[in-house]
């Protein structure tokens, strides 16, 4: 993304060459892509970057015996880890293989933060 940001205000700055005969550009001109380019890494970026972060300290500490929910909605007690899989047992005798990736937090504070709301 940054790349695509930075290449979008070279783009635009050799476009201002062009249209004034070769002179530099004013900074006028290229002050509100820079403007864009810091809103963007603020409201976008950043926050992708952060969530990535927690995702990561997750998968981090998971441990078996730890009840997890994933993307998909299915709640379940971890009882087989490997590098990119988890075993999951959502109920008696079912187990369910799911990507580390589908993991999306513990239960447990998914149902905290269902019982503040009220």
């Amino acid at each position: 993304m940054k790349k695509l940001t930075a290449l979008a205000a070279f783009a635009l700055s050799l476009n201002l060459f062009a249209q004034e005969g070769g002179a530099a550009p004013s900074l006028q001109g290229f002050l509100p892509i820079v403007i864009i380019g810091v809103i963007f890494y603020f409201f976008m970026i950043r926050p992708e970057a952060k969530k990535q972060k927690e995702q990561k300290a997750l998968m981090d500490a998971l441990q078996k015996g730890d009840e997890v929910y994933t993307s998909f909605g299915i709640l379940g007690t971890v009882v087989g880890m490997t590098e990119k899989v988890i075993t999951l047992e959502i109920s008696e005798n079912a187990k369910v293989k799911v990507l580390r990736s589908q993991i999306a937090g513990l239960s447990s504070k998914l149902f905290e933060k269902k019982e503040t709301k009220k």
